[in-house]
């Protein structure tokens, strides 16, 4: 009988662990596998939602804890935090010594794990590589798969775009994206049986949400990250000028995410905002449940192109921040314009649901990544012909 593998996750942030959290409960109940879990960065940071608690929370023990935000939320912070992230999460690796490291996605955050298993000769393995944004983001992610020996896509356009990037074939598989086995699981209750101000308490008065709502979720985009504070203006105003019940969600700490903060405080006093209440962060199934019964998802977040696609959600998607990803029939692409935005979600409002896409996946994607976790051969030499 073979020892178990120890498969180590790593968690950067707050979507990060809605983008793996079923994966992670796979690999945890997986005959095969030894889950080693660390987290890290704005994950365990309380100004950021403190993703932590939910994860311990839900049950799951954390391996290691790692420490390295710096301040500022600028261009010299988010390097300086990757080079911190390199030098603790190397410690953490050579004390748990895993068979494999899985990081996630393309937060800038993921570098450092990435170089840090790569530099160890760590099997790496990196869940969603191969798509296309218009940020920084894209350069992580491609240079990730670079470094990575494993690449569980989430769809067959990043798929293809993974082994034209010169990837083995056999090392690329489509496994859709965890995230949506969230989805599924909530298109199939269809309830919404939590108050969100009794469980997550927020900043605003307890706005009606009984008959309607929208939700906002807009991040800085962090090559034009100057501009944040203006273009988060151009929302507030069409938000307010939409007044509808409105669910806000705090920026990531990308830089910029001080301008993004910034024009939000401002315009909350200027103005009696009365129909928005603003939140941290939430579990992810009641995230995705709050959004389900949403009119519209307004902003730049990615669950607008992964999940809302699943859950036929309108989305009006602004700015560049997504340019290029893969999307469905739901969304609709405007600039940081107040009329572009206010138009857009009043066409979604008179539209209503979407029919689901499923580019990224139909709900099974955590148990098939940990059956291949289990099996796959792992490597760190890509001269291996396989």
């Amino acid at each position: 009988m073979r020892d178990k593998r120890k498969i180590c996750i790593v968690v950067t942030a707050r979507p990060s662990y809605s983008r793996i959290k079923t994966a992670i409960e796979a690999v945890n109940q997986h005959p095969d596998l030894e889950l080693q879990l660390v987290v890290t960065s704005s994950a365990l940071l309380d100004r950021y939602g403190t993703a932590v608690n939910y994860i311990e929370k839900d049950g799951f023990s954390i391996s290691a804890k790692v420490f390295n935000v710096l301040e500022g939320e600028n261009l010299t912070a988010q390097a300086k935090t990757t080079g911190l992230g390199i030098i603790e999460l190397s410690s953490v690796f050579e004390r748990l010594q895993p068979d494999a490291v899985v990081t996630i996605a393309d937060r800038f955050e993921t570098m450092a794990t990435a170089i840090a298993a790569c530099y160890m000769n760590i099997p790496l393995i990196h869940i969603q590589g191969g798509e296309v944004t218009g940020n920084i983001d894209e350069k992580v992610r491609h240079a990730i798969t670079k470094l990575a020996d494993l690449h569980l896509v989430a769809s067959e356009n990043a798929k293809n775009r993974v082994i034209k990037m010169g990837e083995f074939e056999d090392r690329v598989i489509n496994t859709g994206c965890p995230s949506i086995d969230i989805a599924a699981e909530v298109l199939q209750e269809k309830v919404l049986d939590f108050n969100p101000f009794e469980k997550y308490g927020g900043v605003g008065k307890n706005i009606n949400y009984y008959t309607e709502y929208i939700v906002v979720m807009q991040h800085p985009v962090t090559t034009e990250y100057t501009k944040s504070r203006i273009q988060i203006e151009e929302t507030l105003k069409a938000i307010h000028k939409i007044n509808m019940p409105t669910f806000w969600f705090w920026p990531n700490v990308d830089a910029g995410a001080d301008g993004t903060s910034k024009g939000i405080r401002a315009y909350r006093e200027m103005y009696n905002l009365s129909n928005i209440h603003f939140f941290k962060n939430m579990e992810p199934t009641d995230f995705i449940k709050l959004l389900y019964f949403s009119k519209c998802l307004v902003g730049n977040s990615s669950v607008g192109i992964r999940e809302c696609s699943f859950l036929g959600v309108p989305v009006v998607n602004i700015g560049s921040r997504q340019e290029g990803r893969q999307r469905g029939m739901n969304v609709i692409d405007v600039d940081y314009s107040v009329d572009e935005i206010y138009k857009a979600t009043q066409q979604h409002l008179l539209h209503g649901k979407y029919n689901s896409d499923y580019i990224y996946g139909k709900g099974n994607s955590g148990k098939i990544i940990a059956n291949i976790l289990s099996s796959v051969p792992l490597t760190f030499n890509k001269k291996i012909s396989y």
